[in-house]
């Protein structure tokens, strides 16, 4: 029990001192451009890189592709009756006289007259925008992550390339929408009605259709002519499998985590029984942040859809674990 207890305070004494010398070293380089959202004294802020998320899905792979074939189709034939002519048609004509009406007509008394006149210019006034200075971005370093659990300190890096919008001026001219021009105005032409008898009818010979005769006969004819149809034959497939990237990892946000000093042997055993109870295997319950600990701390957090990559406030909370 003794020699228990010695490495348990081996252990919070080394996890003390590796994040007061991390804490230490930020405080003069800060890689990011945020902070974490408060100054209290006693609070811990964490940012932390995450992996890539994939998935195996099934596809289908042509094994055989598609193919044709030719097939050969009959001719088709009908019975049809036909109509033969028997008398062809003729024309007699008749005589027809002309006929008379009465009109009135117009008569032009005074021709149409053309009389110009000016129209000026007309004009608006338009705006447009001036580029002052165009749109252009920017990288941004983003602060390492304390509490991350990778080994490699560059995983707790990031940058950001942010915008700085365009600037415009607005200028305005005076434009012409309609330059001046010369109207013809049309004085229309004065007339006078007369009456008088004009054919209304000219004579003429009227021709007559004399139809012709016909009979109906029966005959054998072809339809379709003998041809050739192409029938496809569909390809054949095989499942396979295929992993695909479903979510891009990165970096989380500032999350509150537990301050080196709070992250004690009994609290990583509460952690470590709490993770037991919900179906997670931690690895052995001895209050050591192993790698299988760290392991189903990572999945509770997924399925949860939690901050991901360090022992956080909301993880304690979700877990029932207090804080």
């Amino acid at each position: 029990m003794r020699v228990y207890q010695k490495q348990n305070l081996l252990l919070a004494f080394m996890l003390m001192l590796f994040i007061t010398v991390n804490v230490t070293a930020q405080q003069n380089d800060i890689p990011f451009g945020d902070l974490p959202p408060t100054n209290e004294y006693g609070k811990c802020y964490a940012k932390c890189k995450i992996p890539d998320v994939y998935e195996t899905v099934s596809l289908q792979k042509v094994v055989k592709e598609a193919s044709t074939k030719l097939e050969k189709v009959p001719a088709v034939y009908e019975t049809a009756t036909e109509t033969v002519q028997i008398k062809e048609a003729s024309t007699r004509y008749k005589t027809i006289p002309a006929t008379f009406k009465t009109v009135t007509e117009q008569i032009m008394v005074e021709p149409e007259r053309r009389k110009l006149r000016t129209i000026p210019a007309k004009y608006t006034t338009e705006s447009k925008q001036v580029l002052v200075s165009p749109a252009r971005g920017q990288w941004v370093r983003k602060k390492k992550s304390p509490g991350c659990f990778s080994q490699n300190p560059n995983d707790c890096y990031v940058a950001c390339y942010e915008e700085v919008p365009a600037v415009y001026r607005t200028e305005r001219t005076r434009v012409m929408v309609e330059g001046p021009k010369t109207v013809e105005d049309v004085i229309p032409a004065k007339y006078k009605t007369i009456t008088k008898k004009v054919i209304d009818q000219p004579a003429r010979v009227e021709e007559i259709p004399v139809e012709a005769k016909f009979r109906t006969v029966s005959k054998r004819v072809l339809v379709t002519p003998e041809t050739t149809r192409e029938i496809t034959i569909p390809a054949e497939y095989k499942t396979v499998k295929e992993r695909r990237l479903i979510k891009q990892g990165g970096y989380t946000v500032w999350t509150e985590i537990l301050c080196a000093e709070r992250t004690t042997s009994s609290k990583i055993l509460s952690v470590q029984r709490s993770l037991s109870e919900k179906g997670y295997n931690p690895g052995p319950i001895d209050g050591v942040m192993g790698i299988k600990t760290q392991t189903a701390l990572k999945q509770f957090q997924t399925d949860k859809g939690l901050p991901v990559g360090n022992l956080n406030l909301e993880t304690l909370k979700a877990l029932g674990v207090s804080s």
